[in-house]
């Protein structure tokens, strides 16, 4: 499963009558494959029974936890918005592909920035964005996370990366550029894949050679990442734990439902402390 600006980057785009603002930057950390796997399915984002099937499936899980955990983090920040969730926060969405958990963010009062490094997939996003009428509140733009952190850090409410991580050379430079582009008492909430025997059996085998809810070489095993990784990760940034929580499928019922085990894919929802 695979994934705002400041006022001048949101004129910008309203100039151009788009709301996909081509950044071009130099990054050591990509997979140019990885891109170019996405890039060649970006037709399909906003297809219900195409190659993104199973991520519109998931959507309102993950969303709904997003917002709990923005909730509770402003709650332990003893922030007046607590309750509005991502209602008025300011939202950065890092590698938001097609754009499904960005708009959906969006329709929740957000005001949500999606930045990919996939030029095909920002298109198939702004046009939806723009058929939505999203305009004034969704924006998407083609630059590397490290790089937005040179020039906006501080200035997001909760930032979310969203199966991006098992894809990248280094994800760990990811956590950092989240954790800079915080404010004081951000959320940010990340998902990816455990790297166990189970999760090769089910995000592999089962996912892309048997029930074929995904391509075939969507993943790396290689690439996935442990709970404990990335928690690491997070603390080492400076990040304060919040929650963490595991994704499930059931291919007979084909039900999802979040729940503690975390074996294959799972979510974790960290802070940024207020000092």
């Amino acid at each position: 499963m695979c994934s705002a600006l400041n006022s001048s980057a949101t004129s910008s785009d309203q100039n151009n009558n788009s709301a996909f603002n081509n950044t071009e930057s130099n990054t050591i950390n990509v997979d140019p494959s990885e891109v170019e796997k996405f890039n060649n399915l970006a037709s399909e984002w906003w297809s219900n029974t195409g190659a993104f099937a199973t991520l519109h499936e998931i959507n309102p899980l993950r969303l709904n936890w997003i917002e709990e955990n923005v909730k509770r983090g402003y709650q332990n920040a003893a922030n007046k918005t607590a309750e509005q969730g991502l209602a008025g926060k300011k939202v950065l969405d890092v590698g938001c592909g097609g754009g499904i958990l960005s708009e959906s963010m969006a329709r929740r009062g957000a005001d949500v920035t999606g930045i990919d490094l996939g030029t095909e997939n920002l298109k198939a996003a702004a046009l939806h964005a723009e058929q939505s009428q999203l305009e004034n509140t969704l924006r998407y733009q083609h630059i590397p996370v490290e790089e937005l952190a040179k020039t906006h850090a501080g200035q997001f409410d909760v930032v979310t990366c969203m199966e991006m991580l098992e894809h990248v050379p280094d994800p760990s430079s990811i956590v950092q550029a989240c954790y800079e582009l915080l404010a004081p008492g951000g959320v940010c909430v990340l998902s990816t894949i455990n790297r166990n025997p189970k999760s090769y059996l089910f995000a592999i085998v089962g996912a892309e050679y048997v029930l074929r809810l995904l391509d075939r070489g969507t993943h790396d095993y290689a690439k996935f990442i442990t709970p404990a990784e990335l928690d690491k990760m997070a603390l080492n940034t400076g990040f304060v734990r919040q929650d963490i929580i595991g994704l499930h499928y059931n291919p007979l019922t084909k039900r999802y439902w979040l729940a503690q085990n975390v074996d294959v894919n799972y979510m974790i929802a960290v802070q940024k402390p207020l000092v």
